[in-house]
């Protein structure tokens, strides 16, 4: 197998995978579409609500907002060492509170206070709610890691790829979360390799 890459930028991959199968590429394009953990917001608590949006609308909204964070930090709630009951390791808390901004104000994603600088929207100018003056609006959002094949708010990125005599597969990756599309392909590659050595120990034994 080999990996040549034709084009790259924070956003977009486009590389050539070679000495390989269709059945090989179409594994490593479901692992970078739905098995690599990404940051969303899982759980909002709303204290206060007289927006024109439902809850259920906002928390929508947020949950579809990318966020981006530190691998070496957090884990998934799964493998964490609180049994995914929460704790630093594998969540992170995101607020707002409306009380002292002058209205009318559209709530955008760089108005979400953070208790972990690494973990922000990868953009500011999301745009959430618009407030009135007459509305206020206070939440606490928490943050998890999970995997796309769970939720679509989790898919790391879009991928395709077209062949050419089912041997040369050209691929394209658009990033849609905090991860630059390298480190997808990177993860992806990783998460193969060990799905391949676990299937190798199951049959030797």
């Amino acid at each position: 197998m080999k990996i040549e890459i034709l084009e790259e930028s924070d956003k977009k991959l486009k590389f050539v995978l070679t000495e390989s199968n269709q059945a090989f590429a179409n594994s490593l394009r479901r692992i970078m579409l739905g098995e690599i953990p990404t940051m969303a917001i899982e759980h909002v608590d709303f204290y206060q609500n007289s927006s024109g949006l439902f809850d259920e609308i906002i928390a929508h909204r947020l949950g579809l907002i990318p966020l981006t964070y530190n691998p070496k930090v957090y884990n998934l709630p799964s493998e964490c060492k609180c049994k995914g009951k929460g704790c630093s390791s594998c969540q992170v808390i995101l607020s707002f509170d409306s009380k002292k901004l002058k209205k009318p104000y559209t709530v955008k994603s760089s108005d979400l206070k953070l208790t972990d600088e690494d973990v922000k929207p990868i953009t500011p100018d999301i745009p959430i709610v618009e407030l009135l003056e007459d509305h206020e609006l206070k939440f606490d959002a928490v943050a998890r890691l999970g995997l796309g094949k769970d939720h679509a708010k989790w898919q790391a990125a879009l991928v395709g790829y077209s062949s050419k005599d089912n041997k040369s597969f050209t691929f394209n990756v658009e990033t849609t979360s905090g991860l630059k599309p390298r480190k997808i392909l990177e993860k992806a590659l990783d998460i193969l390799e060990s799905k391949a050595k676990r299937f190798k120990k199951e049959i030797k034994g």
